[in-house]
């Protein structure tokens, strides 16, 4: 795991993802759920928010396009959650931290940590993102958007954790299976 210590926003379970939860994107305005999160978010430890179900650690989690592209990655083995280790993804995402300010400032700082471009797009939201049937999954809730690079180009700051490129849409059908849980979910309800 990444920084034990490092302090991540989280809210209770049950004000974002009632009873039983769901699981997949839950299309629609995401204006609700950001006014939960700015009304009962709290900073806490993420060693013991990993572990605790009953709150969930907000994501912002972004799937960046380029026309009918898919910015497709692997996680190495130099990633931190040993969990996701050689797993494909199209989320570009991560924990907010102190100083984020919101979910949308989160989602601008983690487009800066890892990728290497010289525009930032506009990120378009989608929905909820909730899998409470891993270890992963239920312990985080993702915020998902969507952008496009315009045919501007993009590339992984973090080569030591991951690799990407963009790939056609029969190209990551391809991986889909050996994709992370949060990925496979978020492609199926984009690419129908």
């Amino acid at each position: 795991m990444a920084n034990p210590d490092e302090q991540v926003l989280v809210v209770p379970r049950d004000a974002l993802v009632p009873g039983d939860g769901w699981t997949g994107v839950r299309p629609g305005d995401l204006e609700d759920a950001l006014a939960v999160v700015a009304r009962d978010g709290r900073y806490r430890r993420r060693g013991d928010a990993e572990d605790d179900p009953a709150c969930k650690q907000v994501i912002p989690y972004l799937v960046l396009r380029d026309g009918d592209r898919w910015f497709l990655m692997r996680r190495t083995r130099g990633g931190g959650d040993a969990r996701l280790h050689d797993l494909w993804s199209i989320g570009v995402g991560g924990h907010l931290n102190p100083g984020d300010g919101d979910v949308a400032g989160g989602l601008r700082r983690e487009w800066g940590e890892e990728l290497v471009a010289d525009f930032e797009p506009s990120f378009a939201p989608v929905g909820l993102l909730n899998d409470d049937t891993t270890p992963v999954g239920s312990v985080h809730v993702g915020f998902v958007f969507v952008a496009d690079a315009g045919g501007r180009d993009v590339e992984i700051r973090e080569t030591d954790k991951l690799t990407g490129r963009f790939a056609t849409t029969d190209e990551v059908r391809a991986v889909r299976d050996d994709m992370e849980t949060w990925s496979r979910l978020v492609f199926d309800a984009l690419a129908g």
